[in-house]
């Protein structure tokens, strides 16, 4: 039983999306893919433990979800018309896109332009990204019941536009690229750093980010952003292997052993990041986050970073997104450039009180300032936020710093 469980749980972590994307594109509803992808899960955990572990549990999963929708459609067919209908719908050749890939139809069909922004991202992270609604919700700083509704509300708006699930043509591509980069960025980040419990990092959803991201740039191979993105992932990446220490807590860049960050992926990125500055082009978010890591990637120790350079590529990156969570960033690199001061008396006047990583840069610049009552009063809040488990023991491990510091 234990066996099947783990095969369960690790099968449901890397093919949720490859089963709902073919299931989404032969039914053409994203409602009833979920649905019966669900249902055929459900029967694993029963079958399984029983008859052992399919050997391709994915296409396993895929017929029996399938199986279930006929069945569904066949009970819920009031007319004959409509049954035949339902089975042109089964049989209907795939549609014609730049790429074959069912996962791309799904992110491009979830990022409709019909859609608005945020639901196309949140929608996307719920059918591609396999996450859950409460942490969609803490990934948009909204609260659950509000994000369940946006989902549900996005499901119904493609179903009842009938918007085709596809790739578009190439003229169209451009258009829609913007909320595909920015779900892709966001898979990447939650596979980075989980926003929930269990492993602080899923590898599959990183992977499969930079696979998508890889995707669209064939697509779109002039395309700066698409590149950028590209370049951030990798060099990001690069540094997976370090981020979390051998007892489960997340370790800050600072202090990441660089002998650990993977030496191609840092090569691929640099090469993608010198390859878009040649261009002459105006650089985008994507394109800036990139040179920013970049510039911490080419540094072989933490004190050798050029924090002025960083500080610069924020004061760009401000410009095109003037966001608090930038500006955050950008107070944490002014910290090691003009000292912890300038850094907080910038972040004191962000409106974050709900970031958990607001309260624990605050924390650390308290803390470097000798502020040490105010410092475990921020640890404190950051704690009580939900976040990752390495993350919140990253926290404890320097409030209880504090403590020791005081006696």
């Amino acid at each position: 039983m234990t066996g099947a469980g783990e095969a369960i749980t690790r099968v449901h972590r890397e093919e949720w999306a490859r089963v709902v994307a073919a299931l989404a594109r032969r039914l053409g509803d994203l409602d009833v893919a979920e649905e019966v992808a669900a249902e055929a899960f459900a029967i694993a955990v029963e079958r399984w433990p029983v008859d052992g572990v399919p050997p391709n549990p994915g296409a396993w999963l895929t017929t029996t979800a399938y199986r279930r929708a006929v069945d569904r459609l066949r009970r819920e067919a009031k007319r004959e018309d409509k049954h035949r209908e339902a089975m042109m719908l089964f049989s209907a050749p795939e549609p014609l896109g730049a790429i074959d890939d069912d996962r791309l139809r799904l992110i491009f069909t979830c990022c409709h332009p019909a859609l608005a922004m945020e639901a196309r991202i949140a929608l996307t992270l719920r059918m591609v990204g396999g996450l859950g609604v409460p942490e969609i919700a803490r990934a948009f700083l909204v609260e659950e019941a509000a994000m369940s509704r946006r989902i549900t509300r996005a499901k119904a708006k493609i179903k009842d536009a009938r918007i085709p699930y596809g790739v578009p043509y190439r003229e169209d591509l451009p258009a829609r690229v913007a909320g595909v980069l920015a779900v892709l960025y966001l898979i990447f980040n939650e596979g980075y750093l989980t926003s929930g419990d269990g492993a602080a990092v899923r590898g599959d959803l990183t992977a499969e980010a930079i696979r998508l991201t890889r995707l669209v740039g064939v697509l779109l191979p002039g395309d700066g952003e698409v590149a950028g993105l590209l370049a951030l992932m990798v060099l990001t990446e690069a540094r997976r292997a370090a981020r979390v220490s051998a007892g489960g807590e997340l370790v800050p860049l600072m202090e990441q052993d660089r002998d650990a960050w993977d030496r191609s992926l840092i090569a691929e990125g640099h090469a993608l990041v010198r390859a878009r500055l040649a261009s002459g082009q105006a650089p985008g978010r994507y394109q800036i986050l990139a040179a920013i890591n970049a510039v911490h990637t080419d540094a072989g120790d933490s004190r050798d970073t050029d924090w002025s350079q960083v500080v610069a590529l924020y004061d760009q990156l401000v410009r095109v997104d003037p966001s608090p969570i930038v500006r955050l960033n950008r107070a944490i690199a002014v910290a090691e450039l003009d000292g912890p001061q300038v850094a907080l008396a910038e972040v004191d006047g962000l409106p974050l009180d709900g970031y958990r990583a607001f309260h624990a840069t605050r924390a650390d610049l308290l803390r470097r300032l000798g502020r040490d009552d105010e410092a475990r009063a921020a640890y404190d809040r950051a704690i009580a936020l939900p976040g990752n488990a390495a993350e919140t023991a990253h926290l404890i491990r320097a409030a209880r710093g504090l403590v020791r510091r005081s006696r």
